[in-house]
């Protein structure tokens, strides 16, 4: 799970004194996560709208399902082995989703009837199916067997070549020889064979970060599927990581042009269909905000 911030620091808002709040001020990207290097290969566009132009973007239930069962899968190992159970797992679900909606009461509207009052049956139906993911961990792996050294870890180092690579790692486990397993779930079902590097890729960078900071290339790396019930394994060597960190220096590079140009391409794809910013997105008739960020021309800095 990647939700690292990816901004340049900003000054704190001030009260009524009409300035902008400090989440809403764009700022030149600073740093590099998976998750934000994903968006940049998918469509510099979709990079633009989420990291420069911060649009909203409407909360989905599937999102929203994940975060709820990562914070159970991670806290469940609060409790001693022989209590890592199911029924306590299951039981853990609703207090989850309680203390998030209380962090984010926006994601009410996710079970919200046309007259604003709360649809019990489909916030039932949601929960349960909530259960039924944390349920399936079970049949994957054995908590009780198991004992993280780290979770929900936010890892950062800086490469040789300036550029900050960020992510949390929802777990890191340590064997009694020392070598190291990255783990990420995933709450949606396996991807076929053909689109699997792209999921291998989130991990490979969190490898290459977890080697910068220990000395040591994790041993293994390992995506569990909890809408599919799969276990995909995936064992680095060090070139490999050589040669993401490569591949990300050529993508910071790029992401780096666009900031300065404000020259930033839509990319349609299949997945165009569920993107939420259409309406301001040049391949369905939308236009762009105007670009927030100074841009470089012919040698000097020019507000647009």
């Amino acid at each position: 799970m990647d939700t690292a911030t990816e901004h340049s620091a900003v000054p704190a808002p001030e009260g009524a004194g009409g300035r902008i709040p400090a989440q809403s001020r764009p700022s030149r990207p600073v740093s590099l996560s998976p998750s934000r290097a994903a968006d940049f290969m998918r469509c510099p566009l979709l990079y633009r709208f989420r990291v420069i132009d911060r649009l909203p973007e409407k909360p989905s239930a599937a999102a929203t399902r994940g975060t709820v069962v990562h914070a159970v899968l991670e806290r469940l190992f609060d409790a001693p082995a022989a209590e890592r159970t199911v029924p306590r797992a299951r039981g853990m679900v609703p207090g989850a989703w309680e203390e998030l909606l209380a962090a984010r009461p926006e994601l009410a509207e996710l079970f919200a009837q046309e007259d604003g009052s709360q649809d019990a049956q489909q916030l039932g139906k949601w929960l349960a199916d909530a259960e039924r993911l944390v349920e399936r961990w079970f049949t994957l792996e054995d908590p009780a067997r198991l004992e993280p050294a780290e979770r929900e870890l936010v890892v950062e180092t800086t490469l040789d070549s300036g550029l900050l690579l960020r992510g949390i790692v929802d777990r890191l486990d340590v064997a009694p020889s020392g070598e190291v397993r990255i783990v990420d779930y995933k709450t949606g079902k396996a991807p076929a064979p053909q689109y699997r590097q792209d999921a291998l890729f989130q991990m490979m960078f969190y490898a290459l970060v977890v080697w910068r900071l220990r000395g040591q290339v994790p041993r293994r790396l390992q995506l569990v599927y909890l809408g599919s019930g799969d276990v995909l394994t995936y064992d680095p060597v060090e070139a490999e990581l050589l040669a993401v960190e490569r591949k990300l220096r050529a993508l910071w590079d790029a992401i780096v042009l666009a900031t300065e140009t404000g020259d930033w391409r839509p990319r349609p794809t299949k997945l165009c269909g569920w993107c939420d910013h259409q309406a301001v997105c040049p391949e369905f008739g939308g236009t762009p905000p105007p670009y927030p960020l100074a841009v470089e021309a012919q040698g000097r800095m020019d507000p647009v």
